[in-house]
């Protein structure tokens, strides 16, 4: 029974690991589109957006992470059951079926003030258009009275920041439903017919208006009419979805739907994407299956042809949409952080092993989505705050398992799933904004630059949040549970200090080499910046730390403590200077992100307060204290967790 037991046990990781990898590769590889509709195929038609070529998957996606922060829609089925409606689907919607759309609860409302202005139920969250749109003109008033008193993002009430957030958020919807077809169109396909056989009689009727010559009024009223029409969605639609008829001599041309359609009024054709586009709309909204697969398979072929890096482009950024890499890593982590917390009480080895594997493997899905999204962006790993996050992340996962290679205690399986998830956790919340792989700043694109100095100091960030989290590892276990013995406290401290020493040199190379970037792009080597002093601030904390260790001012409590502080110092620096609104580097402002700023902070100073609790306290008092590979404390010795020591104290031998 017992050897039954331990094959049992010895099968389980492997088991796990190969259930997860089975649930990750589903989603890399293209699927057919489950309805009668070819989504699937719609969804990578490339257009022009925010300075990049992008699939309009994406576009709906990031639309609906601005709208309430999810890529899906909650909906109740004919059936009565409540589903969720792909964002894709929910775009054709808006575009197509506006009067449907209108009904979708997508709009996240959470202010109380907001809702009682548009007297809507303050127990809910989501509403739809339908609910807002009769107070959307005091929403813009509102918004209006904000922006005359200039009051500036980073001291607006909650309330003025919901009612510009809600602005924006209605603005964009309108823009959407009219981004593929006139809102009010009934049959675009039909109107776009009408519009091609009356094009050269209209324009004939204006040259003679404009001659003061005899013309057709009826021509040229017609013609006013769809000028007017066309000329209004050039203008507020959202993204450009027609390509450049010459690619080669003007690669940026793409324009709206709008845009061409007025261009076609001097040429005199259409083009054949505006033609395909209105199939694709007319189709959907009457319901034909049949004919939109036929509208989308034509336009995907010319798309092939005519516009190959576009349309590969288009492909392989859905396909990253679909297998949604770091939300499955999350996922991963956060289970192998459970398996590694349970083995620290001691219920079975097989708990440990899958853990790692767990960690491993969530490690390699995090380093495909990293390989991506480089592939996509044509750019190194760390371009904003939401691609810093993704890689300070992953640099902590690294080092995290080289440490369990290294000590196989769980402690480094543990620290590398919590810092993983939290990191990606930290990436979601700032993905809320849109689209993150944004076109950067002139000062910033360059890749050289992106690929030394961001990379290297991102992997510093990396490394002292991994010595954080080992010291919190170190605290919680050491005064809450019996866990922590004089081995493994040893060891931790071994490990905390290795890493502060690599976090050491790597936030000083990287300061010299943004130094040596600032200086070729603002013509000056150091402007104490609030980014740069706060580059400084990580590099004179770590020096501090060392210094305190080797000169025996710190022991192992104290090293903890240093490290718990470094969290609070990588995080302002990291975050909390470009919450300042000041400074060269405000690019990555995120000031809704202030609040859990100042919570991590409070925890670290309370984790701070349970280290400097004296010894006699802790839980694991007895344990650490109990004679065993490594010397015992005695009684009468000093606290060994006081961070300042009245008298200098030898270096400790280890």
């Amino acid at each position: 029974m017992k050897k039954e037991s331990n094959r049992w046990q010895r099968w389980v990781p492997w088991a796990l690991v190969a259930i997860f990898s089975l649930w990750v590769l589903s989603t890399i590889f293209p699927r057919k589109s489950k309805g009668e509709y070819n989504i699937r195929e719609f969804a990578e038609i490339p257009v022009l957006l925010n300075g990049r070529i992008q699939p309009i998957d994406s576009v709906a996606r990031n639309a609906l992470l601005v709208f309430q922060g999810k890529q899906s829609v909650a909906i109740t089925n004919a059936q009565g059951d409540k589903v969720k409606l792909p964002a894709i689907e929910w775009l054709l919607e808006v575009t197509t079926r506006p009067e449907i759309a209108d009904t979708r609860p997508i709009f996240r409302i959470d202010h109380p003030e907001i809702k009682g202005l548009l007297k809507l139920d303050e127990q809910e969250k989501q509403f739809t258009f339908n609910q807002i749109k009769e107070g959307w003109g005091e929403i813009e008033k509102q918004a209006r009275r904000i922006t005359d008193l200039k009051i500036e993002p980073e001291v607006r009430t909650p309330f003025e920041k919901g009612i510009m957030k809600l602005n924006f958020s209605l603005g964009l919807y309108f823009r959407l439903k009219n981004s593929l077809q006139p809102e009010s169109s009934g049959d675009f396909q039909e109107e776009i017919s009408v519009y091609r056989d009356n094009i050269k009689n209209g324009l004939v009727a204006l040259q003679k208006h404009q001659s003061n010559e005899e013309y057709n009024e009826e021509d040229l009223a017609l013609m006013t009419r769809f000028f007017r029409r066309y000329q209004m969605m050039s203008q507020i639609a959202y993204p450009l979805a027609v390509p450049p008829r010459d690619l080669k001599t003007n690669p940026d041309g793409w324009v709206t739907i709008g845009g061409s359609l007025l261009e076609s009024m001097r040429s005199g054709e259409i083009h054949p994407a505006v033609n395909a586009f209105a199939a694709m709309s007319t189709a959907y909204s009457k319901q034909k299956p049949a004919d939109f697969n036929k509208a989308v398979g034509e336009y995907k072929r010319w798309i092939a042809e005519n516009f190959s890096k576009a349309n590969g482009k288009g492909h392989r950024e859905s396909i990253f949409n679909y297998f949604q890499p770091f939300m499955k890593s999350m996922a991963i982590y956060v289970l192998a952080f459970i398996l590694g917390c349970g083995y620290w009480f001691r219920w079975s080895g097989w708990m440990s092993r899958s853990a790692f594997y767990l960690t491993f493997l969530a490690f390699l899905v995090h380093t495909s989505g990293l390989i991506f999204r480089m592939v996509l962006e044509g750019r190194p790993p760390v371009t904003n705050l939401y691609s810093s996050a993704i890689f300070v992340g992953w640099g902590a996962v690294a080092l995290g398992l080289i440490l369990e290679r290294i000590y196989k205690d769980g402690i480094g399986t543990v620290t590398a799933s919590a810092v993983g998830f939290t990191t990606l956790v930290i990436a979601h919340n700032l993905s809320l904004d849109g689209d993150t792989m944004i076109m950067l700043q002139a000062v910033l694109d360059t890749n050289f630059w992106l690929a030394t100095h961001v990379v290297v100091i991102t992997l510093g960030y990396a490394s002292t949040f991994l010595a954080g989290f080992l010291a919190i590892i170190y605290v919680l276990r050491g005064v809450l549970t019996k866990t922590l013995s004089a081995a493994t406290s040893k060891a931790l401290t071994r490990m905390v200090y290795g890493i502060i020493c690599f976090s050491v040199l790597f936030s000083f190379v990287g300061t010299v080499l943004g130094g040596i970037w600032a200086d070729q792009s603002w013509g000056r080597f150091w402007g104490w910046d609030p980014k740069e002093n706060g580059a400084l601030l990580i590099v004179i904390w770590g020096a501090i730390a060392l210094h305190a260790r080797w000169g025996g001012i710190i022991r192992e409590r104290g090293i903890m403590i240093m490290a718990l502080i470094g969290n609070i110092v990588t995080g302002f620096s990291w975050f909390g200077v470009n919450m300042l609104g000041v400074g060269l580097h405000t690019y990555g402002f995120m000031d809704q992100a202030f609040k859990w700023l100042m919570v991590f902070n409070a925890s670290q100073l309370l984790l701070i307060g349970l280290a400097l609790v004296p010894n006699k306290y802790w839980r694991s008092f007895e344990l650490l204290n109990q004679r065993g590979t490594e010397k015992p404390q005695r009684p009468s010795d000093p606290d060994s967790g006081e961070l300042l020591k009245g008298v200098r104290q030898p270096r400790p031998a280890h």
